[in-house]
Parts: C-alpha cells; structure tokens; sequence
C-alpha cells in the first residue's frame, strides 16, 4: 500500500494548487481504493474529485455520508452512516476522502493507496471563509445546498 503525505506548496489560485510533482508515485502505483485524509479545509473533497475524474473511480465524500441530505447538517444515526460505509467501501474501486476514525479500520483493511494532505491555519481558514462566505457550490458539499 502507498502512502503519501503532500504538503501543498505554492499559492491557491482559487484554480488549484501547486504540488512537487517529484514527490507524487505515479497515480497507478495508489491503486483503485485510495483514502484522502486532511484536516477541516485542506482540500480533502476537490482532490478526491479530481482524482476520481482522471482515474475513473467513483469519488465518495463521508460528510455526505454522515450527514442527511436537504439538512443543516443534520446526522444520521449510526447504523445507517456505518452500514452507507461499509457498502461504499466493498465495492471494486473508490476514492473516499473523509476520517470519521470510528470506521477507519475497515477502510484501511481494503485501501490500495492514503493520501494525506497538510497545509497551513492560515491556508485553511481563508478556505473556510472564502467557501463560507462565496462559494455556491463545492465539491463534497451536502445535498440541497445547506452547507453555510
């Protein structure tokens, strides 16, 4: 199994970011059941869309997972969240960006590849607010549009 950290250099253009590309494996070499960890605004849901385009894998959000759809971020009880996981995570290939460490022992038993992304306070606090305050849409976000 690969395991990558990324510190994210450069400047967020509101397009992206700027990674040292020497230091990425290949994509192959992370296989087709990758983990994207991070702390709150380090990108974890505009990566795992981006990666789930270009390889082809269905991209999975746990926030979605976690929380009801049409909601202020409204929980689901824990069985449903549990059992929504671990179907997520039998199937063939996924990109699942999200921690919720209660239920990551059964995601690392079938990752191929984890992908830990680390910025700045400052970095992610301007995200938090830029997304908060601007951002209409956005990857991972809740369904219905109840993410402020």
């Amino acid at each position: 199994m690969y395991f990558v950290s990324l510190p994210l250099v450069g400047r967020d253009q509101g397009w992206g970011y700027c990674l040292r590309m020497t230091d990425i494996p290949p994509l192959p070499a992370l296989g087709r059941r990758i983990m994207v960890l991070g702390l709150s605004n380090s990108g974890k849901s505009t990566l795992t869309v981006a990666l789930s385009a270009r390889l082809g894998v269905p991209a999975v959000h746990l926030d979605q997972l976690q929380h009801l759809p049409n909601t202020n971020w409204e929980v689901r009880p824990e069985a449903e969240f549990a059992a929504l996981h671990d179907d997520a995570i039998t199937t063939d290939a996924w990109i699942i960006d999200g921690s919720y460490s209660r239920l990551m022992p059964q995601r690392l038993a079938r990752a191929t590849g984890i992908i830990v992304l680390t910025d700045s306070l400052v970095t992610r606090y301007r995200r938090y607010f830029t997304r908060t305050l601007f951002q209409k849409t956005r990857a991972g976000a809740l369904e219905g549009g109840q993410d402020r």
